[in-house]
């Protein structure tokens, strides 16, 4: 019985010593299955943060609302923020993202903008910002090539 006390623990420590090698070796076994961030350090969360504090500072500017100028219609659209798509950090050249954000009118029209930010040493700033849908009919299109997306 003292024999079989005496194997048991030899094998558990035989055991611990083994796992505790392999979990040493084992972050580096996939050290961009799950990155937190993207290349050039932003990570979609800090890419909406950084659009929805556009959004809210450029809205209290101009009186509650959201302004952008239609290119398409040749109009100026008053928008309220509904929400920034915040599953995708989409790159479009380095130090150069975008995301989407839907934005409604005050007569309940949809508009989906993508909103273009660089990376800049004073942070994250607004480069352009375009129509992608109204009331969910795209304007254009995009197409990924090699982690890179592309307006089509």
């Amino acid at each position: 019985m003292v024999n079989a006390k005496i194997v048991a623990m030899i094998v558990a420590i035989m055991l611990a010593v083994a796992s505790t090698g392999y979990a040493a070796e084992h972050p580096k076994e996939h050290p961009k299955e799950h990155p937190e961030k993207k290349e050039g350090g932003l990570t979609k969360e800090e890419l909406a943060k950084a659009i929805k504090e556009y959004v809210k500072k450029d809205t209290t500017l101009k009186g509650g609302f959201f302004t952008v100028y239609d290119q398409e219609a040749k109009k100026a659209l008053a928008l309220t923020l509904v929400k920034v798509h915040e599953d995708k950090l989409a790159m479009v050249k380095k130090g150069v993202y975008f995301a989407c954000a839907d934005f409604e009118t005050p007569d309940g029209h949809l508009y989906d903008l993508d909103i273009f930010m660089q990376e800049t040493k004073a942070g994250l700033e607004v480069t352009e910002i375009t129509v992608h849908k109204e009331d969910g009919n795209a304007r254009y299109g995009w197409v990924e090539e090699k982690g890179v997306w592309k307006r089509k």
